[in-house]
């Protein structure tokens, strides 16, 4: 069983939109040092402070467990082709969750719930998604496929979504817009 192309395109999209920051057209560490400096300024978080540091800390678990998984050539970088081939094998063995995987899966959830009330809203979903570049109208409607037009998503929820995202082949699934995109 190898990936669809519906699932490789959101797949191919969320390789060059939400990891390989610096475009270069593979994943690497310094990727992640941009990702954390955006994230950081995006969320006010001064170098230093707790969650700066927390944000290191966690992105670079996720850089690590994510390098360890797919860079099967060793050279300190993922390659789209290593990219597709890890969530192949991950394809052919969901139960086996990757733990990076589950870690940036929580980091997203906790990044997005700007409030720290337990859930995600439209606008704190748009605020995250489009500060990588995507059209912040478009995230809002990408929330409301994704909440099915409720006003919230708990983390519960959202496990759930984020699951959907990585798994499904069915375009209207609303996992499929976790990550701000209403169509592929």
């Amino acid at each position: 069983m190898s990936i669809s192309a519906f699932r490789k395109k959101k797949l191919l999209y969320v390789f060059s939109v939400f990891f390989d920051i610096n475009n270069s057209g593979e994943i690497d560490k310094k990727d992640f040092e941009i990702a954390i400096q955006k994230i950081c300024d995006l969320r006010g978080w001064p170098a230093g402070s707790e969650k700066n540091t927390e944000t290191h800390e966690v992105m670079f678990k996720i850089w690590e467990g994510l390098r360890s998984k797919a860079d099967k050539d060793n050279d300190g970088q993922v390659s789209v082709e290593e990219w597709c081939n890890m969530w192949d094998a991950y394809a052919k063995d969901p139960n086996n969750a990757l733990e990076w995987q589950q870690r940036y899966m929580n980091f997203m959830f906790d990044l997005e719930d700007a409030s720290n009330d337990g859930a995600i809203d439209a606008s704190e979903f748009a605020i995250v998604c489009s500060s990588y570049g995507l059209d912040k109208a478009e995230c809002e409607d990408a929330f409301g496929k994704m909440s099915q037009g409720a006003t919230e998503v708990t983390r519960e929820q959202f496990a759930v979504l984020w699951q959907e995202f990585w798994q499904s082949d069915d375009p209207a699934a609303p996992g499929n817009f976790i990550f701000g995109k209403t169509s592929f």
